[in-house]
C-alpha cells in the first residue's frame, strides 16, 4: 500500500526537503484535488492545504486539522501513478462531515516528485533551509496554528462551534497545546503521543534493548540542550526542538477542557506515559478523556509477526474512523 512510504518516514531521523528535479515543474496541489490557502503569521507566509467534498467546499461544515509529525517533508508526494495520502486516514468518506486542513511545514515545498526515487532516501540527503531551521521548535508551531485556526474560525463555510484538532507523534503534542487554548478547538485527538516527553519515550526504546550506550546518549543529549536552550542549527533536533518536544505534555493535557480522544498501541514505546496520563484523569475525577488503546500494535499501529512489524497489517483506517466517529465527523 502505498501510504506505507509515508508511515515508514515517520520513523526515520532528521532529513531534508526533496528537491526538485532539475528541468522538471513540480505539479502544485490544486492538480492533486487540494485547495492552498495563505494565512499571514506576522510576516510569515504560512501555507496550508485543504481537502473538501467536491462542489461542496464553501458549504458550512466543521474543520479538521490534522497536524504533520517531526520531518521536513513536502505535504504532496507524487510519482507517475499519481499523489501519495497526505492523510493517514482515508480522508474521502469524512469529507461527508467536515472539511480537512493540514499546514506545511515553514520554508518547505507544497509539492515533491518522488519518481524513480525511494522517498524513505531522498529526504537525507540534503540540510533543512534555514527559514525551517529558524522555525522548527514548538513555541512557534502552537502559536502559528493557533493563529490558521482563529482564521478559518471566522471563514463563513467552516462550523467554529466544531473544529477539531488532532495529529500523531509529534503531532500530537502540538494538538494537546492547541486543545489546552480556550475557546479555539471543540475536540482534540492524541494519538501516539508520549505525556512524559519524547525524551522518556526515546529511554523506552533504549531500556528495552538494554542499550546502555543509547541511554546515556539520550541523557548527554538533554544535558547539552538544557545547558544552551535557545541555540537553532539544522543538526537534526536542536536544543530548541529538544526541549519543547522533551518536556512532559502532562500538565498541558490536564488543563485542557475540551473532550481529548487518546490512542495509542500497546507496544508503542510512549505507552508508559498514555497509562500515567489515563491514572492522573481517574485522580482528578476528569471524564473528558477517551482512551482507546489498540492491542499488539506499535507506534504506527502496524502489527507483529514473528516479532517482526508486519507492514501488511495495517491498521489507520480503523483508527481514523473510531476517532472520527469519536468527534462526530464520521457520516451517518
Amino acid at each position: 500500500m502505498r501510504v506505507w512510504v509515508l508511515i515508514l518516514l515517520l520513523l526515520a531521523g532528521p532529513s531534508a526537503p526533496a528537491r526538485a528535479q532539475a528541468g522538471r515543474a513540480l505539479r502544485t496541489p490544486a492538480e492533486f484535488g487540494y485547495r492552498q490557502t495563505v494565512v499571514m503569521f506576522g510576516r510569515d507566509s504560512v501555507q496550508v492545504l485543504l481537502l473538501s467534498k467536491p462542489g461542496e467546499e464553501q458549504l458550512k461544515k466543521p474543520l479538521l486539522l490534522w497536524v504533520q509529525g517531526s520531518l521536513p517533508m513536502p505535504l504532496v508526494l507524487y510519482d507517475q501513478h499519481g499523489a501519495y495520502p497526505v492523510f493517514p486516514f482515508h480522508p474521502y468518506k469524512v469529507l461527508e462531515g467536515c472539511h480537512l486542513a493540514i499546514i506545511s511545514k515553514p520554508g518547505l515545498p507544497l509539492t515533491a516528485d518522488v519518481t524513480s526515487q525511494n522517498p524513505n532516501e531522498m529526504f537525507r540527503e540534503h540540510q533543512p533551509p534555514a527559514y525551517y531551521c529558524a522555525r522548527n521548535y514548538l513555541d512557534y508551531y502552537v502559536r502559528r496554528d493557533v493563529a490558521v485556526l482563529r482564521y478559518f474560525k471566522k471563514q463563513p463555510w467552516v462550523d467554529a462551534g466544531h473544529v477539531v484538532v488532532g495529529g500523531h507523534s509529534e503531532g500530537s503534542t502540538i494538538a494537546a497545546h492547541l486543545a489546552a487554548v480556550p475557546g479555539l478547538v471543540s475536540h482534540a485527538v492524541y494519538l501516539s503521543g508520549n505525556p512524559l516527553g519524547r525524551n522518556m519515550s526515546m529511554l523506552a526504546e533504549d531500556r528495552q534493548a538494554q542499550d546502555t550506550a543509547g541511554v546515556g546518549r539520550t541523557f548527554r543529549r538533554w544535558q547539552a540542550a538544557v545547558a544552551d536552550p535557545t541555540r537553532a542549527d539544522c543538526l537534526g533536533d536542536d536544543p530548541r526542538n529538544s526541549i519543547g518536544f522533551g518536556r512532559a505534555v502532562l500538565p498541558v493535557l490536564l488543563r485542557t477542557r475540551v473532550p481529548v480522544f487518546v490512542g495509542f498501541g500497546t507496544l508503542d514505546r510512549g505507552v508508559a506515559g498514555d497509562d500515567y496520563l489515563r491514572l492522573e484523569a481517574i485522580r482528578q475525577h476528569r471524564t473528558t478523556f477517551t482512551f482507546r488503546e489498540y492491542p499488539g500494535r506499535e507506534h504506527n499501529f502496524f502489527g507483529f509477526k514473528n516479532g517482526l512489524i508486519n507492514y501488511d497489517d495495517f491498521y489507520w483506517d480503523q483508527v481514523g474512523e473510531d476517532f472520527l466517529r469519536w468527534a462526530g465527523l464520521w457520516p451517518r
